[in-house]
């Protein structure tokens, strides 16, 4: 049985159970991860649906895992969000009669990564939508980097957390390269209301995160 180290990543939906239609939720979040692999490819196995509510991701490393998720996250309309639980560690496949099942502590860390999500939701930072958890055996270095990562992602979250929709596709675009003007003629508005709403949702420091995360995975 082969291991290898990953950034294992589990996501479930939030409040799936309040959803109206949750086939139709689900073609959105499908759609969403696949327009985001096209608009910038970084995961080696994209978040595919495993049961009930949850998705299982694997990416090479954690300024990919981050930078992908951002993404699905600014992408997804408003009533529809994923809570993301990155694990850092190995993974296996164990061989069952319903073919192969994800294991290895990769797993483990990735599911105690999305309850603490699920704790800090219900205190203090409630717009907490990303948490990382290293498993057993990391080194010094990898530590304090999950640890400065961690404190991002709260910032980022909220910065994320209090975008309205329009702003979290005007940033999503920005992120993918696109123009001011581009974006305004999408929308249907001119493009100094572009630049007010960036201004307004701060993704001037959206942008220079994902610059910085591009950097250090090169």
């Amino acid at each position: 049985m082969v291991m290898f180290m990953v950034i294992a990543v589990l996501a479930d939906i939030v409040g799936s159970r309040r959803l109206d239609d949750r086939s139709a939720a689900q073609q959105v979040l499908d759609e969403t991860i696949a327009a985001v692999e096209i608009d910038l490819p970084l995961a080696v196995q994209p978040l595919t649906p495993t049961v009930g509510d949850e998705q299982q991701g694997v990416y090479r490393d954690l300024g990919d895992a981050m930078i992908s998720l951002l993404m699905i996250q600014l992408r997804l309309p408003d009533g529809i969000a994923f809570r993301f639980g990155i694990g850092i560690g190995e993974v296996r496949a164990v061989s069952s009669v319903h073919g192969e099942l994800a294991d290895g502590p990769g797993w483990y860390a990735a599911r105690a990564a999305i309850e603490t999500v699920h704790d800090r939701e219900g205190r203090a930072v409630p717009r907490t939508r990303t948490w990382i958890v290293g498993a057993p055996g990391q080194d010094e270095v990898m530590e304090h980097t999950i640890a400065a990562s961690n404190a991002y992602l709260l910032v980022r979250d909220e910065l994320v957390g209090a975008m309205n929709e329009r702003e979290r596709r005007l940033t999503y675009g920005r992120l993918i390269g696109r123009s001011q003007q581009e974006l305004a003629i999408g929308e249907g508005i001119s493009q100094p209301s572009v630049s007010k709403s960036l201004k307004r949702a701060g993704t001037a420091a959206i942008l220079e995160g994902v610059a910085a995360l591009r950097e250090e995975s090169r």
